[in-house]
């Protein structure tokens, strides 16, 4: 007994931060680039896409407008509902499962009939795009906390790279043989994701918070052997066992305040047999809005908001401005598209995409 007190313990934050960043990691931040790359993707053709089937479906520019509407419609649902499937069943299954959705809603987009179709079909990609922020914290879970910074500008740069080949894809494709391969052409990197997917690891935060510290240990072994080097001696306990209700203790050097009661995590198969799907979900919307976290969490969302409204307004405009609309096509009528040489929009969305990696470079 007095052998199992002084037993040397240490934490999964101790253990990454030990492995440090190295292959590993690397490998890791090329898989999750991939993805965030395909997401970019996805979500520049819509600069590209609605000036081309408004020509060629008549359409109104409130309709060309739901077409992108309908995509952030989707990624408001699809926002949420991953972040919780992530929770309950694993980071793999969450980005997985989105893989699949993206790719699937895509490539049929490309063969929509008529506009109602593709409504449809870019409202369910926008769903699957709502995930993406489940591949950028499985990776930061891999990361050291010291560099967490440091690489989520990497990763981000990622971003700005998918939206260069976007718009460089666009402007061979689009002038030759139209939206409908550049749709297709556009989800084919999801392809990637899905054939190396048995290959990925889940996170060992996904299994420390289940209370699997076994199986979080696995990893760990495989990341030191990637990296070539040693796990802290002792053995792997969870993060919240070193916390103490309502206190302030130290834990590997670091002041630690809790800031929530302790309880089982809403992973856990006792509260997957006790609740609902439906209960599981408002309950994790109650705990982001609970007292100690709602100051925060409003400036997120803030922040956040403030951030997508300026890039994708930007982004959107561009294709607007290059569209070729002019003050009298409105007494032409409300369907005429009056264009220029589409050349231009491929242009400037390029030189948009292009300030994006000055600018991660810069930072």
């Amino acid at each position: 007994m007095e052998g199992q007190d002084c037993e040397s313990t240490f934490t999964l934050e101790d253990a990454i931060d030990s492995i440090g960043f190295g292959q590993f990691q690397m490998l890791i931040l090329l898989y999750a680039g991939i993805s965030w790359m395909a997401e970019a993707m996805e979500m520049m053709l819509l600069s590209f896409v609605g000036p081309a089937v408004q020509s060629l479906w008549n359409l109104t520019p409130k309709e060309q407008s739901f077409i992108s509407s309908v995509v952030f419609g989707g990624m408001m649902i699809g926002a949420y509902s991953w972040g919780i499937l992530s929770d309950l069943k694993g980071r793999r299954v969450g980005f997985f499962v989105t893989a699949v959705v993206t790719f699937i809603a895509g490539f049929l987009s490309a063969l929509s009939p008529d506009y109602y179709s593709l409504l449809f079909c870019r409202a369910i990609v926008g769903v699957g795009l709502g995930g993406g922020h489940v591949v950028s914290s499985w990776f930061l879970e891999f990361v050291p906390s010291p560099h967490r910074g440091q690489w989520m500008v990497v990763f981000s740069l990622f971003w700005t790279v998918g939206s260069v080949l976007e718009a460089s894809l666009a402007w061979v494709v689009m002038p030759k043989l139209g939206w409908r391969w550049l749709l297709g052409f556009s989800s084919l990197p999801l392809i990637i994701l899905l054939a190396f997917y048995p290959l990925v690891p889940e996170s060992p935060w996904y299994f420390t918070a289940k209370g699997e510290t076994s199986k979080a240990l696995e990893i760990l072994q495989k990341m030191a052997m990637v990296n070539k080097k040693e796990l802290p001696a002792g053995r792997l306990i969870s993060q919240t066992s070193v916390l103490k209700k309502d206190k302030v203790v130290e834990a590997a050097g670091v002041e630690m305040v809790q800031l929530l009661p302790l309880g089982p995590p809403i992973v856990t198969a006792d509260v997957e047999s006790r609740f609902s799907i439906v209960e599981q979900i408002t309950s994790s919307l109650l705990v982001l809005v609970s007292p100690p976290l709602v100051s925060s969490t409003l400036l997120l969302w803030f922040v956040f908001f403030t951030n997508a409204f300026t890039y994708y307004g930007l982004v959107l405009l561009t294709s607007q401005l290059s569209s070729g609309y002019t003050d009298c096509a409105a007494e032409i009528g409300p369907k005429s598209l009056l264009r220029k040489d589409y050349n231009n929009l491929y242009r400037d969305v390029f030189i948009t995409s292009l300030a994006g990696i000055i600018i991660c470079w810069q930072v």
